[in-house]
């Protein structure tokens, strides 16, 4: 299994890092030149800046199996079709299950703003939530190890 990450406004590149290293697993870290992401122990691939050249970038490394950590949920549709497995920053994996819902409200939400309506503010990202991702991170990778 190899790591994945899109880079670009990803606040758990730490957390990752350091699960990939307690695992022996290599990450990828992928990111466009406004974003040029460099860290000790991982790859880093810089796109051009352009729409999505990293999401492609990504699709075409990726195998079945490895693992890609995104908030883009088209990012993430393109990766479970690919066979990989594919985790949001807040924890939660995308499944075939939930993807299409997810998709769905992305194009409700993109109605919205075109419309001129307007959403409320993300608030800051806490450490709790960083915690709870590497938490949900770790039991995937030990259930992984475990079948190997």
């Amino acid at each position: 299994m190899h790591i994945y990450l899109d880079g670009d406004g990803c606040p758990v590149v730490d957390e990752t890092l350091a699960l990939a290293k307690a695992f022996h697993l290599p990450c990828t870290i992928l990111c466009d030149t406004s974003h040029r992401i460099e860290r000790e122990g991982a790859t880093t691939y810089t796109c051009s800046k352009g729409a999505d050249s990293v999401d492609f970038t990504l699709v075409n490394l990726i195998h079945a199996g490895d693992l890609v950590i995104t908030q883009d949920y088209g990012l993430a549709a393109m990766c479970l079709a690919r066979g990989a497995f594919v985790m949001h920053q807040d924890g939660f994996f995308y499944t075939s299950e939930n993807i299409d819902s997810l998709l769905m409200a992305r194009h409700t939400s993109a109605k919205v703003r075109r419309a001129g309506g307007r959403f409320h503010s993300t608030p800051k990202r806490t450490r709790e939530q960083n915690q709870a991702f590497s938490a949900v991170l770790n039991d995937f990778l030990n259930k992984t190890a475990r079948l190997k």
